[in-house]
This record gives structure tokens, C-alpha cells and sequence, in this order.
């Protein structure tokens, strides 16, 4: 009974919160009610038994690409009046791809026959009792031994990508001096000039010094 209870006011929050996400006129409220959903997601996924899937939702979600949106948002100069102009011409659009939307999920859940194959049924995210592991261990003992190929496929072809945004976005500015360390490594001693400066005097030659131009 308490299960359900937790159930009901973690779904009913997060739809609220999505939901204000959208309504919401100020980007910053909008931000701050889709960590509130993310948080009442977790809490779903704690009640599943899905703990981990509920952490990685706090820890990467909410305390990365949220507060990100955040301080993005806040350092924009965002014009809210051009941003409600926008959303009143395109309420018209809006209205009608929810409408489809709302038929779709009307007609699907009045269909008395729906349900799922016997082999198509989701399996329990929570091992079981007599196996003594958690699901975090359980997750991740078949990560890294059935679909350790996939998972790192995966982060490679993450870090080929964030190697690419970074060399696609990078612009040299002329005249900045930069550190050539092939240069450095092939120097050699002759290339080098020992020069003795008198008391008070400069290393710069007279001919190239501002004051022998004078």
C-alpha cells in the first residue's frame, strides 16, 4: 500500500513537472521544473528496483545537462516577448499534432485485445533473492561480459565524436604564439647565442633596438 502511494506521487509530480516544462513563460522555471521531473523519474526507478538507472539519472541528468540548460539560460538574453509571439503562431500547429497525439493513446488503450506476447514480457530489472546481488551488480556483471563489445563500441565512437567537435570548432588565431615541441626537441646548440650584457645595457641589437632608429 505504501508503494502505491510513493507510486502515484512520484507519477503525478513528474507529469505535472513535464508538463510545466512547457507552460512554464520563463526558461529558467522551465529548467528548474524538468530537474524536479528528473527527480521524480529517480524516484520511479527506486520503487522498480532499478536503483542504479535512478542515480545515473540524478548524477548525469540533474547534476550535468540540467544545471548546463541552467546557466546557459541564465547567461542568455533571452526575449520573452518575441518567445510568447512564437508559441501563439505555432498554437495552432500545436493544437493539432496533440490532438492526433490524444486519438493515438484514446484509440490504443480502448483496444481490449492488447497484450504482450509471453516472450516479448519484460523481464524483472530485481535479481533474485536467492542469487545475494544487487542490481547495480547485476547490471554491470553482464556490461562487461555479454555486451562489453557493444559498450566499448559505444564509448569509443563517443570519444571519435567529442574528437571531432573539438578539431570542427577549433579556430587559430593569427599572431598567437604556440608551443612547437618537435622545434624544441630538434634544437641544438647552435642555434644558440650567448650574449653578455653589460650593466644596465639590453639584449636587444643596437639596429633593431627604438632608440638606435632615433
Amino acid at each position: 500500500m505504501a508503494a502505491a502511494g510513493f507510486f502515484y506521487l512520484f507519477a503525478v509530480l513528474a507529469v505535472a513537472s513535464g508538463a510545466m516544462v512547457i507552460l512554464a513563460k520563463n526558461p529558467v522555471h522551465a529548467v528548474l521544473f524538468l530537474i524536479l521531473s528528473f527527480f521524480n523519474a529517480a524516484g520511479l526507478f527506486v520503487l522498480l528496483g532499478a536503483e542504479f538507472l535512478a542515480m545515473l539519472l540524478v548524477i548525469v541528468y540533474v547534476g550535468a545537462v540540467s544545471v548546463l540548460f541552467l546557466f546557459v539560460v541564465m547567461m542568455l538574453d533571452v526575449d520573452f516577448a518575441a518567445l510568447k509571439a512564437g508559441f501563439i503562431n505555432n498554437a495552432k500547429i500545436g493544437a493539432l499534432v496533440g490532438g492526433v497525439v490524444l486519438a493515438e493513446l484514446v484509440a490504443l488503450f480502448s483496444y481490449r485485445g492488447l497484450a504482450l506476447a509471453p516472450t516479448l514480457s519484460a523481464a524483472s530489472p530485481i535479481p533474485a533473492a536467492s542469487s545475494g546481488i544487487t542490481n547495480t551488480q547485476a547490471l554491470g556483471d553482464i556490461i562487461y561480459t555479454k555486451y562489453v563489445f557493444f559498450f566499448q563500441s559505444a564509448g569509443l565512437i563517443l570519444l571519435v565524436a567529442m574528437i571531432g567537435a573539438i578539431v570542427l570548432t577549433l579556430k587559430h588565431r593569427a599572431g598567437v604564439k604556440r608551443q612547437s615541441i618537435s622545434e624544441q626537441v630538434a634544437r641544438t646548440a647552435k642555434a644558440l647565442e650567448v650574449v653578455k650584457v653589460p650593466s644596465g645595457g639590453s639584449v636587444i641589437p643596437a639596429a633593431k633596438h627604438p632608440e638606435a632608429a632615433e
